[in-house]
């Protein structure tokens, strides 16, 4: 039997054109990624897309634009599943409130749980591949970048 995961997630930027990224550790493995998560069974994309910023972030948001979905076999980092990601734009339909550390995998006032997620902005300019740790983060990220460059 063959295991798909499907995934969503959100490209959200703020006010001083910055992009949220999410710097997580769960199995005492750490990566970065945009926020965002699994698709659960009887759920839309959006609906899901729409649940996981509020149970991450406490932050309900609007769906923008379709950006990139997965167009490649991408193995979980997990399990034995095959992953399917599709990613948005989206923006925030209320003021931001959750904690937005400055530097990278700062758990520091975390409650050290199985699982420990911290967000940060950091400038569209600035944000390269290399600080993504997923293959299909990096690729929605450079599709993101073609379609908002003059």
């Amino acid at each position: 039997m063959y295991l798909f995961n499907v995934r969503v997630y959100g490209i959200l930027l703020n006010e001083s054109n910055e992009v949220l990224i999410s710097d997580e550790k769960t199995q005492n493995v750490s990566f970065t990624k945009f926020p965002g998560g699994g698709l659960e069974y009887g759920e839309g994309l959006l609906d899901a897309l729409k649940r996981e910023f509020m149970e991450e972030c406490a932050l309900e948001i609007e769906i923008v634009k379709h950006i990139y979905t997965t167009d490649f076999y991408e193995k979980s980092s997990f399990n034995e599943s095959q992953i399917l990601s599709v990613y948005y734009q989206v923006r925030p339909l209320s003021a931001i409130t959750f904690d937005v550390k400055v530097s990278p995998f700062d758990f520091s006032k975390e409650k050290q749980l199985d699982k420990v997620e911290v967000f940060r902005f950091v400038p569209i300019e600035k944000l390269r591949d290399e600080e993504l740790t997923f293959k299909t983060d990096k690729k929605a990220w450079n599709v993101f970048k073609e379609l908002i460059e003059p």
